[in-house]
């Protein structure tokens, strides 16, 4: 794929798992269709198939009387890790030739991937123009970016996801002279102004001049995230299906997380709207 043509692909990835990858890139698609964008997506995480579950739930949700949703155009690759080599490689030409078919047909492509080190998921790395990796705000999370020393809090060394993401940082360059924007997103934050939670925020100030990634704000720790799944819904759908009144002051203010997660991805094809679904 030529740097700038096409698709923007949006990669939400973390060798962790249970860190809310597959929330994220489905609130992602939702909000991007929402802003009257034409999105596909594609689930790499087949063992889970969390995202590909949820496109399920919404489906049969949507398939009632007087229910409308949005729906990209979904697609699955199988991504194994004790694959055979010939299998691993088909799987790989797979994930590039579908990229290829979509990226010229949409906007946006989201890709989501499982929380594993197998080829397949560094190649989806690699085709990132805006890679989002979500982050739960504890210290055992962040080992997956770097090591800390539990002691003085003095960051020792990257850890292997950062190592990974920098290689296919170089790899993407290497294929068509592309930039990936890599953005961390704190997720499941607590409104308790802990000190482990300051200390997180201090470290990946560091982290991110280091590491190359920028922070934006995430999703906070809220039940309704989970109760949404489902029924294959997201914040964003909440106004149309319970109608404005009905909203609660957190559900208000969790659609308001998701638009910022929207605003900080750098594309200029984003411009002309904003989430207001």
């Amino acid at each position: 794929m030529t740097a700038g043509k096409g698709a923007h692909v949006i990669v939400v990835g973390n060798e962790k798992g249970g860190t809310g990858k597959s929330t994220t890139s489905m609130h992602l698609i939702v909000a991007l269709l929402k802003l009257g964008r034409s999105v596909a997506s594609i689930d790499l995480d087949v063992r889970q198939g969390t995202l590909t579950r949820y496109m399920d739930n919404r489906r049969a949700f949507a398939a009632a009387p007087g229910r409308r949703l949005p729906m990209p155009v979904h697609a699955v690759i199988q991504a194994r890790t004790d694959a055979p080599s010939g299998a691993a490689r088909a799987e790989e030409d797979r994930l590039s030739s579908l990229i290829e078919q979509l990226a010229p047909l949409h906007d946006v492509i989201v890709i989501d991937t499982p929380g594993n080190d197998a080829g397949l998921t560094r190649l989806g790395h690699s085709y990132a123009d805006t890679l989002i990796t979500p982050l739960n705000d504890s210290f055992m999370d962040l080992d997956v970016l770097a090591r800390v020393d539990g002691d003085s809090m003095r960051i020792i060394g990257p850890s292997q996801y950062a190592e990974m993401v920098w290689k296919q940082k170089m790899t993407r360059a290497q294929r068509d002279n592309g930039f990936i924007d890599w953005i961390v997103m704190r997720n499941r934050l607590s409104s308790l102004d802990a000190r482990n939670k300051r200390r997180m925020a201090r470290i990946l100030r560091e982290l991110s001049t280091r590491l190359g990634f920028r922070l934006v704000p995430g999703f906070g720790e809220r039940v309704v995230f989970r109760e949404l799944f489902l029924r294959g819904l997201t914040m964003m759908d909440l106004r149309d299906v319970a109608g404005p009144d009905a909203l609660t002051l957190s559900q208000i203010a969790a659609r308001q997380e998701v638009r910022t997660l929207v605003e900080g991805i750098r594309f200029a094809s984003l411009a002309r709207g904003s989430a207001t679904g």
